[in-house]
C-alpha cells in the first residue's frame, strides 16, 4: 500500500485488532512497532509477527512515528493517545487503516455497515445470509469477530461490518454505500464522556451513500433526517410510508428500492418479535441498497440462525420455558428481550455501568412474574423495581451461583411462562464475558429440569 510503505507506525494493543493491523502494516511495507500494558499477550506475538518491535507500556509514541493504529477498547483519555495527539501524530483505529487500504485498490469492496446500541450482531449476520442468497461474495466482520482489515485483504467483495460506538470514534473517514444506525440507550457512557457524544459516534454510520434507520425512535429519525447522505432511507414496524420499510399484513415490505415489493413474511424471520423484525428491516434495507432481489432477501432471512445467547430458547420443563438472552447486557437490550414474553421470571443483575433501569423496569413490569437479582448492582434493581413495579416478588441473591438463581426463578414461576436470562448489566463482575453466564444458564437449567438442552 503505497501510503503506508516505508511510514513508521505504533500499534496500541496486542489482541485480535492489533495483531491483524500489525500483519496488515507490515505487508504494506511500514515499519511496526506494537505496545500493551500485558507483556504476556506482547509475547505470544512474538513468533507471529517477526520484524516487528514489542514494547510493553508505551505511555507516548517512539520518535518518528507517524501514524498510531489503536485498538477500539483504548480510551481516548488514555495517556498513550493523548501523547500522540498533543505530539501530533495522528490516531485511527483498525477500521479506518481497512478503509484507507481499501481506497488504494482498482476495485475496493462494498461496505454495508450497522451499528446501534442492541442488534448489531444480528443484523449482520442476516445481512450476510441475504448477499450469499444472492449469489454475492460477502462476509460478516469488525465488532462481529473477524477485523475488517483481514476481510478485505481476503478479497471479498462486499464486508458486512458492524461497528461499535469505539470503533466509529476512531473512523472519522469511514464512508459505507450504505450504513444503518439500529437503536440508541444509554451505554458505554464511561468510555464517552455522555450520551451525545456517544450518539454522535453512532451517527457516523450515516454518512456515506445511503442512510438508513429506525424511525419509529424520534431522537434516532432526527438523525436520520440531519444526515448528509444523498439517499435516506427509514424502517419502521408499522405501515410503511412511501420511501420507508415496514410491515403490513404480515410481511415485511419495502417502499423505498423500487417498486412497492413484498421482501418477507414475518413468519421468515428468527429470532421473532419487535427486535427480530426491526433488525431483519434494517438488514433488507442495506441489501436492497445494494440491488439485492427481494427472492434473496426473503431466501436469506429463512436461511439465517441466530447467534447463541441471543434469545436462545434452552429448554421447557413443568410448561415452563427457560431462554438464554445473555447478550443483552444494556437496559435497551433487556427492554426489548422481556417485551417478546407476556409473563416472564426475569434473572438480571451484573455491572450496570452507570446506566439507569427505571425506564426498563416501568415499561416491562406488567409482564413479570417476579424477579431475580444477581451480580454486582443488584441492589441497584432492585430498588427500580421497589419503585417501578412494587407488586412483582423479588429475590435479591447474594453471593449466588447461576444454579442458584435458575431454582429461585424455577419456584416462581408458573405453567405457562419462561424464565428469561436478560441481565441489563455486563457480566465481568461473576463471569468472563456474556458467553460465559450465558453457558452457566444453560447449564444450571439442563441440572435442575433434568432435560438435554434444546
Amino acid at each position: 500500500m503505497g501510503f503506508l510503505a516505508g511510514r513508521d507506525v505504533l500499534v496500541a494493543g496486542a489482541g485480535v485488532t492489533g495483531r491483524s493491523a500489525a500483519e496488515a502494516l507490515l505487508a504494506a511495507g511500514a515499519s511496526v512497532v506494537v505496545t500493551d500494558g500485558s507483556a504476556e499477550r506482547l509475547e505470544a506475538l512474538e513468533p507471529l509477527l517477526p520484524g516487528v518491535a514489542l514494547v510493553p507500556g508505551l505511555v507516548a509514541p517512539p520518535p518518528g512515528v507517524e501514524l498510531v493504529v489503536t485498538s477500539p477498547g483504548w480510551r481516548p483519555d488514555s495517556p498513550l493517545l493523548l501523547a500522540a495527539g498533543a505530539a501530533g501524530v495522528e490516531v485511527v483505529g483498525e477500521v479506518e487503516l481497512a478503509w484507507r487500504m481499501g481506497l488504494e485498490l482498482a476495485d475496493p469492496p462494498a461496505w454495508l455497515a450497522v451499528t446501534g446500541t442492541n442488534g448489531k450482531t444480528t443484523t449482520v449476520g442476516m445481512l450476510e445470509s441475504i448477499l450469499r442468497a444472492a449469489g454475492i461474495d460477502a462476509v460478516a466482520c469488525g465488532n462481529v469477530g473477524l477485523p475488517v482489515v483481514d476481510a478485505l485483504l481476503a478479497g471479498h467483495r462486499v464486508l458486512a461490518v458492524e461497528l461499535s460506538s469505539f470503533q466509529l470514534h476512531w473512523s472519522p473517514s469511514v464512508r459505507p454505500a450504505a450504513g444503518v444506525l439500529l437503536n440508541l440507550a444509554e451505554d458505554h457512557l464511561d468510555w464517552h464522556g455522555s450520551f451525545e457524544r456517544y450518539a454522535e459516534a453512532k451517527a457516523r454510520v450515516l454518512t456515506g451513500e445511503v442512510a438508513v434507520a429506525g424511525v419509529d425512535d424520534p431522537f434516532i429519525a432526527g438523525l436520520l433526517d440531519a444526515s448528509t447522505a444523498p439517499v435516506r432511507v427509514g424502517f419502521t414496524l408499522d405501515a410503511p410510508e412511501e420511501g420507508r420499510l415496514g410491515v403490513v399484513d404480515g410481511n415485511l415490505v419495502d417502499r423505498a428500492f423500487g417498486p412497492d415489493a413484498v421482501l418477507a413474511a414475518v413468519a421468515d424471520v428468527s429470532p421473532g418479535g419487535p427486535p427480530g423484525i426491526a433488525d431483519a428491516l434494517a438488514a433488507a434495507a442495506l441489501a436492497r441498497a445494494h440491488g439485492v432481489s427481494a427472492e434473496a432477501v426473503r431466501q436469506g432471512l429463512r436461511d439465517f440462525r441466530p447467534g447463541a445467547h441471543r434469545a436462545e430458547f434452552v429448554a421447557e420443563s413443568g410448561g415452563v420455558r427457560y431462554v438464554n438472552d445473555s447478550k443483552a447486557t444494556n437496559p435497551h437490550a433487556a427492554e426489548a428481550s422481556l417485551r417478546s414474553y407476556d409473563s416472564a421470571v426475569w434473572i438480571a443483575g451484573g455491572l450496570l455501568k452507570g446506566a439507569s433501569v427505571d425506564d426498563l423496569v416501568h415499561a416491562v413490569a406488567h409482564r413479570l412474574r417476579g424477579a431475580v437479582l444477581i451480580g454486582a448492582d443488584r441492589e441497584v434493581l432492585a430498588s427500580a423495581l421497589a419503585r417501578n413495579a412494587p407488586d412483582v416478588p423479588v429475590a435479591v441473591l447474594d453471593d449466588a451461583t447461576m444454579v442458584d438463581a435458575v431454582r429461585a426463578a424455577r419456584s416462581m414461576a408458573r405453567a405457562g411462562d419462561a424464565v428469561v436470562l436478560a441481565p441489563a448489566a455486563a457480566s465481568m463482575d461473576m463471569f468472563s464475558d456474556y458467553a460465559h453466564r450465558g453457558r452457566a444458564f444453560a447449564d444450571a437449567v439442563v441440572e435442575l429440569a433434568g432435560h438435554r438442552r434444546a
